[in-house]
């Protein structure tokens, strides 16, 4: 898709946005409401079964008995997303590259999070951290990160992911919702990912190409290696060689299912096939249940 028809379809997404932004809020999401999400607003006496963990010390040791705090909720959050502007987002076999696919997502995301009432922050990276959009709200705001993300270009070979990760990390000072969206087609990320989930709620959205599931038999093709340049002739007429390839990307599919799921962040496989607003609204509305997508 060119830049206009991506407006196009984006300029439709506040309406949208409407039916996601409650399932932004209301889903299981484990800690955005919190540790620093919520405040205490007052304390009581401790009742047994209550935890432990929100025991006030200072007012317990003040009156010679247990007491708990009580909190309030903070209906306020920050959303920040870091999206994947290296060189093989660029590339797809249909009429949506992997970029265009991510770009639709973060639109959608950013828009359901403004008409929550949310803060929202954006991170663009490839082989190093590109422009960075500071939370803020307002539809002025996402509009800007909307055209800077229109407007990015790989800067050169190589995908930094990892690096991103930390960047995000640093730059948010309190529990947030991050939604990385990327191919992951990049190394030494996974302890960085550990890291980031430790203090926020991570959405990893992989988007991946259709072919990459089922390589159609189009005979000896040259193909390039976005990332590092190198030139192969791939015979997909061989029933072995589409074999090997749908194996490899299985396997890859299976390698980032397992670090998410270890570290705890959620998961969401797009393809560039995908309706991308009705999958983000299927993931968002399912997070309200005990199974997650």
């Amino acid at each position: 898709m060119d830049r206009y028809e991506l407006l196009q379809k984006i300029t439709t997404f506040p309406l949208i946005a409407a039916d996601l932004a409650e399932s932004l809020l209301a889903g299981d999401f484990r800690s955005v409401f919190k540790g620093q999400g919520i405040e205490a607003d007052e304390v009581r006496h401790y009742e047994r079964g209550d935890d432990v963990r929100s025991i006030d010390w200072n007012v317990s040791a003040r009156f010679g008995t247990p007491y708990v705090k009580v909190y309030r909720e903070e209906r306020e959050m920050t959303v920040a997303i870091v999206l994947d502007c290296s060189a093989s987002m660029y590339c797809g076999g249909g009429q949506r590259t992997r970029f265009d696919q991510a770009l639709l997502a973060a639109a959608l995301i950013a828009f359901s999070a403004e008409r929550a009432g949310q803060r929202v922050g954006a991170m663009f990276f490839d082989q190093e951290i590109g422009k960075v959009f500071p939370p803020r709200k307002g539809r002025s705001h996402i509009m800007a990160v909307i055209s800077g993300a229109l407007s990015a270009s790989p800067g050169g070979k190589g995908s930094n992911l990892g690096g991103a990760l930390i960047g995000q990390g640093r730059l948010l000072k309190r529990r947030s919702l991050v939604a990385v969206i990327s191919d992951f087609l990049s190394v030494n990320w996974e302890q960085e990912l550990g890291l980031l989930c430790r203090k926020h709620d991570v959405i990893a959205v992989r988007v991946r190409d259709g072919l990459d599931m089922a390589m159609m038999d189009v005979g000896l093709i040259p193909m390039e290696d976005p990332e590092t340049g190198i030139k192969y002739s791939c015979p997909t007429g061989f029933s072995s060689f589409r074999s090997a390839w749908a194996e490899w990307h299985k396997e890859r599919f299976g390698a980032w299912q397992g670090i998410c799921r270890r570290f705890g962040a959620s998961l969401l496989d797009i393809s560039t096939d995908d309706d991308v607003p009705g999958r983000l609204i299927r993931f968002f509305g399912s997070r309200g249940g005990p199974k997650r997508l």
